[in-house]
């Protein structure tokens, strides 16, 4: 038993909803959180099948030729832009589909876009699974991102709805949590089908359809949010589904305030418009710079290629997918402490501390490759093993931190009247960013050399600055009192808080209390 914090009005009192940590709410976001488990399967796969020959001599045959020809620099056998496209096509796709998404969530749900994005994934399964030729790869891949995109929409929103406020962010980090997994799964599985010739590769992309599956079944038998039933008028159905995931039939306040928050965000007729006005800069900004910044830690460009990247220092094919399935459990492990700690210290904290364990790993990768890895050598077996501890090193910093948190802070910090709108703007940047780096990594690397991972620390100091004076901290804060206690509250964001004509439409419509 326990209280969920609430606003008590414009008093700023602060009173507590009861309710229970049920296993239903427990059950439907390890469901939901699937969605996660689709999306790191594709980062994980698609690394180790761009470094399978019997892929790459059928649709990159030039990149296969580089690949064994020995006077090729080290750095440029995977440099092809159609290679990358290969990977990158599926986030450019879904930048356009979490805009989608936004529309879908609001209209008809969180649990039916959810189904929508396992069956767009589905589809793209089919497709690249049996693709003869590059174009028919490349439209599975836009498929996927159509899937990822109204996953990774949904699936955080549905996570920060249904949970009790004091392990908000734990139960938020299940959807990473459940990227990492599939990341050491996808990685597990190229292990074994980088070996099964000539067929492995398609074996790997078509077991993408197992998450896609799970997440399209479950969506069928988990609730929709509380939130989502009230915004669709059915409010009575929103009452009962609060007293099922909160186990308590007194769950008056809490739904009066959602009722509350509800009607006057439906009076919001234009969400996107809303959320170019002043006072949600703050939220807007800081939901669009942690996914720059998240990209620009240079993990996707680890996840995606870290086969590739083995390979480079001179690692064999398995030796290279063992590498990356020791990264990968090194991931999910560290994810696990993310779990542990977010609501407990905080996610500054965890967001700071990682940036120190980060840019210690990148500088010194990057010093060990100028010295000792040139165009054509291999690195000595002692120099390749401390180059995998700190990748390993790299990654669990990441995946205690910006990993997750940038995916649960913007989640938690958008009023209702612009949440969707908001966080499609997240999705949308973080698939973006994603784009550019799945585009430009291996030409980064055939161009940069080592230097790449200097690139990647200038922005990690870049971010703990950014950390350390704009970045309030949210935990323990409930959704709904966020504008009070957090953003007016804030010694630099309180500006654009002010109660003058750029207040938002909900502001306008009505300031009297929230509750009972």
């Amino acid at each position: 038993m326990g209280g969920f914090g609430s606003t008590g009005g414009n008093n700023g009192g602060h009173v507590e909803f009861e309710g229970k940590i049920t296993r239903y709410v427990v059950l439907c976001a390890i469901v939901a959180a699937t969605g996660g488990l689709m999306f790191g399967y594709d980062i994980g796969i698609s690394g180790g099948v761009t470094a399978m020959d019997d892929f790459l001599e059928k649709f990159f045959h030039e990149v296969y030729v580089k690949k064994h020809e020995v006077k090729e620099s080290n750095y440029c056998k995977y440099d092809n832009q159609g290679l990358q496209l290969f990977t990158s096509s599926l986030y450019l796709a879904a930048i356009v589909a979490t805009f989608f998404a936004s529309k879908v969530c609001t209209n008809y749900g969180r649990r039916f876009t959810m189904r929508s994005a396992s069956l767009f994934f589905l589809l793209g399964v089919v497709l690249d699974a049996a693709a003869m030729n590059l174009p028919m790869l490349i439209i599975g891949r836009i498929f996927l991102g159509m899937g990822v995109g109204f996953a990774n929409h949904a699936v955080p929103v549905f996570l920060s709805e249904i949970a009790p406020v004091r392990i908000r962010g734990g139960l938020n980090i299940l959807f990473q949590l459940q990227v990492t997994i599939g990341i050491f799964i996808a990685n597990i599985v190229n292990y074994f089908t980088s070996n099964i010739h000539p067929w492995g590769w398609r074996l790997s992309l078509g077991l993408a359809g197992v998450p896609a599956s799970i997440l399209c079944i479950g969506s069928l038998l988990i609730t929709e949010t509380p939130t989502s039933l009230i915004e669709r008028q059915k409010q009575n159905e929103g009452l009962q589904t609060l007293k099922k995931i909160r186990g308590i039939n007194n769950v008056n306040a809490e739904f009066d305030e959602l009722v509350h928050a509800c009607e006057m965000a439906s009076k919001v007729k234009h969400p996107f418009r809303n959320l170019m006005k002043r006072n949600s800069r703050p939220q807007l900004i800081i939901a669009i710079v942690l996914q720059i910044f998240q990209q620009f830690t240079g993990i996707n460009a680890i996840m995606f290629y870290s086969p590739v990247l083995f390979q480079t220092m001179g690692f064999k094919n398995d030796a290279s997918l063992l590498s990356a399935v020791i990264t990968g459990l090194v991931n999910v492990f560290s994810t696990i402490v993310s779990v542990v700690l977010v609501d407990k210290v905080g996610r500054r904290v965890l967001l700071l501390q990682a940036c120190v364990q980060m840019l210690f790993a990148q500088t010194i990768i990057g010093g060990i490759l100028a010295a000792k890895l040139h165009d054509l050598n291999s690195l000595d077996r002692g120099w390749a093993l401390a180059v995998v501890v700190l990748v390993c090193i790299y990654v669990s910093g990441f995946a205690w931190s910006w990993g997750p948190l940038g995916w649960l802070i913007p989640s938690e910090t958008f009023p209702l009247e612009t949440r969707t709108a908001g966080y499609a703007f997240a999705v949308s940047s973080n698939m973006f960013m994603t784009f550019l780096i799945a585009q430009a990594f291996l030409s980064m690397l055939c161009h940069m050399k080592a230097g790449i991972f200097f690139f990647f620390a200038v922005w990690i100091v870049i971010m703990a600055l950014f950390t350390v004076y704009l970045l309030p901290e949210t935990k323990g804060i409930p959704i709904d009192e966020m504008t009070e206690r957090v953003w007016k509250q804030h010694k630099y964001w309180k500006r654009f808080m002010d109660d003058d004509g750029n207040q938002s439409e909900l502001s306008k419509v009505d300031k009297g209390n929230f509750g009972a």
